[in-house]
C-alpha cells in the first residue's frame, strides 16, 4: 500500500514539474505528503525524542525549519556567495575577457569539427571557473560560435555543442560539486582534485572525440539553413575596453583555495566563501582604480547582495526541498526497500551506483534541471553507501556528475534553450545531437569511476 501512494506521489512529482509547476513547491507538498503517509501508516517518528516538539504531525515543521537554518547557514552561505561573485564577474567583464582570451588561438585552426571538439573541451575546463551553464553558454555563443559556423559546423552542430560545454559541474565554485563535497564529508578541493579530475579527463576526452564524429557525420547526412543565425562577432561593445588582465579575477578563487587546501599541507584553511570574498574584494578595489569612480564601484555590491537573495530564492529553496522530499522518501521506507533490494539480489555495491545513477540521470532529463534532482538525492548517498560499505564519494560523485550530463539531453534545460534562442535551432533538434556524446560520456563516467574508486 505504502509503495504504490509513493509511486504515484513520484509520478505527479514528475508530472507537475514537467507541466512547468514551482518545482519548489511540488517538492515541498510531496515530503509532506510522504511524511503524513509514513505517520498515518506506519507511526513512523518524524524527529528522534530529544529532537521532537511533542507532536508528530507539528514535527515535520520543525524538521523544515531546521532543515531551512543548517543549510541557509550552511551550504546556502556557500552558493550566494558564489552566485554573487559570478554575478560580479559578468557586471564588470572579467568573465568576457577569460572566454575572449581562451578561444582567441581556436581561429587560426581550419577544421570546423575539430574545432568543435576543442571547444567542447575548453568550455568544460572554463565551466571550473563560470560556473553557471547557462551563462557560459551564452558567452561561447557569441565569442566562439560565429567562429565555428563560419568554418563549416552547422548552426545545429555547434549550438549542440556549445550547449553541453558545461555538462561536468567540476570545481569548488559549482553549488553542486560542494554539495556533493559535503555530502562526502570532504574538503571542496580535495573532492575537485582526488575525486573529480581523475574521472572528469576521462569524460571529457571521451565526449569531446564522439562530438567529433556525431556532428561530422550529422551534418554530412542532412540539410540546414542558418535558421536566421545571429552571427555576433564580438565581445558586446560596452565591454570592450576592459583590460585583458580581467581575465585573472574569474580564476583567483580556484588559485586560492588550491594554494591553503590540504594538498599542499598549507596552516591557513580556507574556504569557498573566503576565497570569493576575497577575490570579490581584489576585483572591486582594481575596477574602482580603473575607473576612478569609488561611489558608483561602491554601490555594485549591490548587483553581489542582489545576486545572493536570489540565490536564496532560486537554489537554496530547491535545496531544502529537495532533502524535505528525499527525507520523506526516507520515513515511508522505500529507500531502505531499494537498498535491502539490491543487497538481497546480491547485485553488490556497483548496481547500487547504477541504480542511484540512472534514478538521478532520468530526474535530470524529466526535470530539465542538474540542480532539482541532486538536491533532492544527494542527502541518500551516505544511506545507500553505508548500506554496501563504500565510501559515500564513491556513489555521491556519479549522481553528482550523471546530474549534469542527462541535463544536456532535455530540450527543456536552461542552456539548452538559452543558446538556442541565441542561433534559432530547435531545441528538440538540438538534444538528438546531444544525446550520443552525453550517453558516452555517462558510460565513460561509471567505469571510470568503478575503476578508480569502486
Amino acid at each position: 500500500m505504502i509503495f504504490f501512494i509513493t509511486l504515484f506521489i513520484i509520478f505527479f512529482v514528475g508530472y507537475f514539474i514537467v507541466k512547468k509547476f514551482y518545482p519548489q513547491g511540488v517538492l515541498f507538498v510531496a515530503g509532506f505528503l510522504l511524511l503524513c503517509t509514513a505517520i498515518l501508516l506506519k507511526d513512523t517518528p518524524i524527529l528522534n525524542e530529544k529532537a521532537s516538539i511533542g507532536s508528530n504531525f507539528l514535527d515535520i515543521f520543525q524538521y523544515l525549519k531546521d532543515t531551512f537554518s543548517k543549510t541557509t547557514a550552511g551550504l546556502g552561505l556557500t552558493i550566494m556567495v558564489v552566485g554573487g561573485f559570478a554575478k560580479y564577474m559578468d557586471h564588470i567583464g572579467a568573465s568576457k575577457a577569460l572566454v575572449k582570451i581562451t578561444t582567441k588561438p581556436m581561429k587560426k585552426l581550419n577544421s570546423p569539427y575539430l574545432v568543435l571538439a576543442l571547444t567542447y573541451i575548453l568550455g568544460q575546463i572554463l565551466n571550473i571557473f563560470i560556473p553557471s551553464a547557462s551563462g557560459l553558454g551564452v558567452l561561447l555563443m557569441v565569442t566562439v560560435y560565429p567562429i565555428l559556423v563560419s568554418l563549416g559546423a552547422s548552426p545545429l552542430s555547434a549550438t549542440a555543442v556549445i550547449g553541453t560545454t558545461a555538462c561536468l559541474d567540476l570545481g569548488p565554485a559549482s553549488g553542486n560539486s560542494v554539495l556533493a563535497a559535503k555530502t562526502a564529508n570532504l574538503d571542496a578541493a580535495l573532492y575537485f582534485v582526488k575525486y573529480q579530475l581523475p574521472v572528469a579527463i576521462f569524460v571529457i576526452i571521451a565526449i569531446a572525440i564522439t562530438h567529433y564524429f556525431v556532428q561530422k557525420i550529422g551534418d554530412k547526412n542532412s540539410t540546414y539553413d542558418d535558421f536566421g543565425v545571429k552571427t555576433k562577432s564580438s565581445i558586446d561593445e560596452e565591454d570592450s575596453n576592459v583590460p585583458n588582465f580581467y581575465a585573472i579575477f574569474p580564476i583567483i578563487p580556484l588559485v586560492v583555495i588550491l594554494a591553503f587546501s590540504s594538498l599542499f599541507k598549507s596552516s591557513i584553511k580556507m574556504n569557498v566563501e573566503v576565497a570569493m570574498l576575497l577575490s570579490i574584494t581584489v576585483s572591486m578595489v582594481i575596477e574602482g582604480i580603473r575607473k576612478k569612480t569609488f561611489k558608483n564601484t561602491i554601490s555594485e555590491l549591490k548587483i553581489i547582495f542582489n545576486s545572493m537573495g536570489s540565490q536564496f530564492a532560486a537554489v537554496i529553496t530547491l535545496i531544502v526541498a529537495g532533502q524535505f522530499f528525499a527525507y520523506g522518501l526516507t520515513k515511508v521506507g522505500v529507500i531502505n526497500s531499494i537498498i535491502d533490494w539490491t543487497k538481497n539480489a546480491g547485485l553488490g555495491v556497483q548496481p547500487m551506483i547504477l541504480v542511484m545513477t540512472a534514478v538521478i540521470s532520468a530526474s535530470s532529463v524529466i526535470m530539465g534541471s542538474g540542480n532539482a534532482p541532486f538536491f533532492a538525492f544527494a542527502a541518500l548517498a551516505p544511506t545507500v553507501a553505508a548500506s554496501v560499505n563504500i565510501d559515500p564519494v564513491v556513489i555521491a560523485m556519479p549522481m553528482q556528475l550523471a546530474s549534469g550530463i542527462a541535463r544536456s539531453v532535455s530540450p527543456i534545460t536552461a542552456v539548452i534553450v538559452a543558446v538556442c534562442g541565441i542561433s534559432g535551432v530547435s531545441p528538440f533538434l538540438v538534444v538528438r545531437r546531444t544525446f550520443l556524446p552525453m550517453l558516452v560520456g555517462l558510460v565513460v563516467l561509471l567505469i571510470s569511476n568503478m575503476v578508480l574508486f569502486g
